[in-house]
Order: C-alpha cells, then sequence, then structure tokens
C-alpha cells in the first residue's frame, strides 16, 4: 500500500512542471448550501486537469532504457495530455492510443505536446487492448491512469497543495472514476489530517466503483453512460478500492441533470468552466447529497475543466430552458397575411423576446390554410411564461 513518503518524494519532483491552483472560499455555494465551501480549482491546473501530477510522476521514476525507448497510454481525455506534455517535459516518444470516436480537439490537443495518436477501437477497452500490444511490440512503457503505485502517489500531491493552504478542513469531497485521485489523496489526508472526512462522488451512469465500494469487493459495470466522460470507467480497479475501503469515509452518486446543472451554476455564479467529472462534487453539494456537512468547513476539488464546447453549449440551452430563462412555443394560424404579424405584436407587449422564429405551412397534420409557427423566446422566468401561455390561450394560439 502507498504510504506518505511516497507522496512527499513526488510533489518534489513534479513541483517545477505542476501549478499550485487557486483553492478558495465559495461565497454563493456556501450561502446556498449553508455550507463553508473551498473550491479547489484543477481546471486551472497545467492541461487544464489535475491528471499531470500523475503522469509526471510516473515518467520521473522511469529508468534510462525506459525513457529511452518512450511511453504509451490509453486515453481520450486528461490523462492523454498528461501523459504527452510530460513526456515532451523529457523529450521522449509518447504514443497515445485514443477511440476512433475521439473528437478532433482532443486529438489535436494530444499532438499539440508532440504525442504520437494512434485512433483505434471503438471504445476506450478497445483503444486500451491495442495500446498494451502496441507497447509490448515495440518497448514502450504503458503508463495506466490509475492502476499505477507512483501515478496514484503523483494525484495524491494534490491533498499536500491544498492542506498546507486551508487548515482544519472537516471534509474533503472529492470525484472518483478509477479511483487513482481519491486513493492517492486519502492517503495523504489521514496521515496528515486524521480527522478530516474524505468523500467520494461518482456518476451514476458509470457506478463500478461505488458499487465495489458499497459491497467491499471489486465488481464491474456491463456499460458506461454518463456526460461526465473523465470518470466513465466500465471495470472497478482493485488496487484503488483497496485504498478506498481503508481510507474513504462516503461515496454518494450524482446524475447527469444534476451534474450539468452544477456545470452551469459553475459557469454562471463562479465564473468557472469545468468538465462533468470535475463539476460532481458541486452537484452533490446543489442537490442536497451534503446536508449532513452543514455548518462545516468543506473543500471540494474542481478536478478538470477540458470541457467539450458542443456539449457545454447543449447544457446551456437545456439550462436556460428549466429555468425558465427560454421558451419555445408552436401555435397553429390562419395562413394570411397579417396573422404573423398580430402573434408577434402580442409577444413584443409581454416583452418576450423572439430569438428564432419558422414558419411551416407544408405539414400533413395541417388543415388546408393554416400554418404552424415555432418561436423561441427569451423569457423572464417561470411567472412570465405563465402570463404568455395565459394570453396566447384568450387569444386563440394555444389549446388546453
Amino acid at each position: 500500500m502507498l504510504d506518505l513518503n511516497k507522496i512527499q518524494e513526488a510533489s518534489k519532483r513534479i513541483k517545477d512542471v505542476v501549478i499550485n491552483t487557486p483553492f478558495s472560499y465559495a461565497q454563493q455555494l456556501s450561502t446556498l448550501c449553508d455550507i463553508e465551501v473551498y473550491l479547489k480549482k484543477e481546471n486551472f491546473q497545467v492541461t487544464g486537469a489535475f491528471k499531470i501530477r500523475g503522469a509526471y510522476n510516473k515518467i520521473s521514476t522511469l529508468t534510462k532504457e525506459q525513457l529511452d525507448c518512450g511511453v504509451i497510454a490509453a486515453s481520450a481525455g486528461n490523462h492523454a495530455q498528461g501523459v504527452a506534455l510530460s513526456a515532451s517535459r523529457f523529450g521522449i516518444r509518447a504514443v497515445i492510443v485514443m477511440p476512433e470516436s475521439t473528437p478532433l480537439t482532443k486529438v489535436d490537443g494530444v499532438k499539440h505536446y508532440g504525442a504520437e495518436v494512434i485512433l483505434k477501437g471503438l471504445n476506450y477497452d478497445e483503444a486500451y487492448e491495442y495500446a498494451l500490444e502496441f507497447g509490448k511490440k515495440n518497448s514502450l512503457t504503458f503508463i495506466h491512469p490509475f492502476e499505477d503505485e507512483e501515478v496514484i502517489a503523483g494525484q495524491g500531491t494534490l491533498a499536500i497543495d491544498m492542506l498546507n493552504e486551508i487548515d482544519n478542513l472537516d471534509a474533503i469531497v472529492i470525484p472518483v472514476g478509477g479511483g487513482g485521485l481519491i486513493s492517492g489523496m486519502a492517503v495523504a489526508i489521514k496521515q496528515l489530517s486524521p480527522n478530516t472526512k474524505i468523500i467520494g462522488v461518482g456518476a451514476s451512469g458509470a457506478p463500478a466503483l461505488k458499487n465495489s465500494f458499497d459491497l467491499g469487493e471489486a465488481v464491474d459495470s456491463k456499460s458506461v453512460k454518463t456526460i461526465a466522460d473523465g470518470i466513465a470507467v466500465r471495470d472497478s480497479s482493485k488496487i484503488t478500492l483497496a485504498h478506498m475501503l481503508g481510507s474513504v469515509d462516503e461515496f454518494i452518486s450524482v446524475d447527469d441533470e444534476e451534474i450539468a446543472s452544477a456545470i452551469l451554476f459553475l459557469l454562471e455564479k463562479q465564473k468557472l468552466v469545468v468538465e462533468g467529472a470535475g463539476a460532481v462534487g458541486v452537484a452533490a453539494a446543489l442537490h442536497d447529497k451534503l446536508t449532513h456537512l452543514k455548518g462545516k468547513k468543506v473543500a471540494i476539488v474542481l478536478s478538470g475543466g477540458n470541457m467539450d464546447v458542443t456539449l457545454l453549449n447543449v447544457i446551456i440551452e437545456k439550462g436556460l430552458l428549466k429555468s425558465g430563462r427560454k421558451m419555445k412555443l408552436t401555435v397553429t394560424l390562419v395562413d394570411k397575411p397579417g396573422s404573423l404579424k398580430r402573434f408577434t405584436e402580442i409577444l413584443e407587449d409581454l416583452n418576450a423576446n423572439i430569438v428564432h422564429i419558422a414558419y411551416d405551412r407544408t405539414s400533413i397534420s395541417l388543415d388546408y390554410g393554416d400554418a404552424n409557427v415555432t418561436v423561441h423566446m427569451e423569457t423572464k422566468g417561470e411567472e412570465h411564461q405563465s402570463e404568455i401561455k395565459y394570453i396566447l390561450k384568450n387569444e386563440g394560439y394555444l389549446r388546453d
């Protein structure tokens, strides 16, 4: 089992590469949840996530022969960039195997650090198997994202940074995927601040490690589905589970709706871009899963900020609709001059700002002489939307 000395050694190795990211009080979140919350912003880390810590520490411990041959990893996300940047710092070859469906932006991000990219497999597991095979044939050292003592030690340096800055934390809330981050942090926390509770948060769509923690033995999932792709791990790890069973006090789950709302909250209220995996701790706080910590001093780790822009756009749009700040309506008009003008005048009088409008007179569901108008509007909340619906109903535009 890992010990504190290894983590302290890792901290010395990575200090010239890894940033000690901001760690500060979150007033709005604290007020909302009645918890004294401090956010550790690893989304500001080199490569945008904590993964550089473990990757750089692992490569730092390789022999000269291993460095001369190079390294390989399988990843479609933050671990890939961590390995690529670390390898570039040592001037060695790095090969990253990514699933064929990996977005171009992520592929380009890895190539930016000088790594070779191989697109192979329909998913991570197929890419992983190919990476092991390719690495063996080409004498490349495989850098596992979490099932490696030196990688785990590197991730544990995050806890040292945090505890050096803020004392007497009642709890630290940590995202969990494969368990490398929480394993390393837990070892450090239990040695340096034994009274601090360690709480893991996972995505309900990737339940392998949560189920394993609850059962006390490793069990795998058949599939995963979550917007938190950074913690979408299908198979559990016996190595990280052993650390967790010995040190972690609690493990909770959040679903995709809760994660999405946390991403939007962090963007709008904290001015932070945080990916799904990094937002799970805030999701737990926002959705009353940390109520037993009310009045306590709690740190939440924002583990990364490499958010897919397309997904972020979807989350923002859905969030605006759910919060009553956007509204979509389809009404049926008589297809004659002036009908559309009258409809838009009503919306103007109601201070609803039209941002998109579509006119359809060809749908087979329409009677001859009618047209469907679909309108997207900016509104001022649920009360405003209720007023709009009430007026449009009275004017004959909406039916029960």
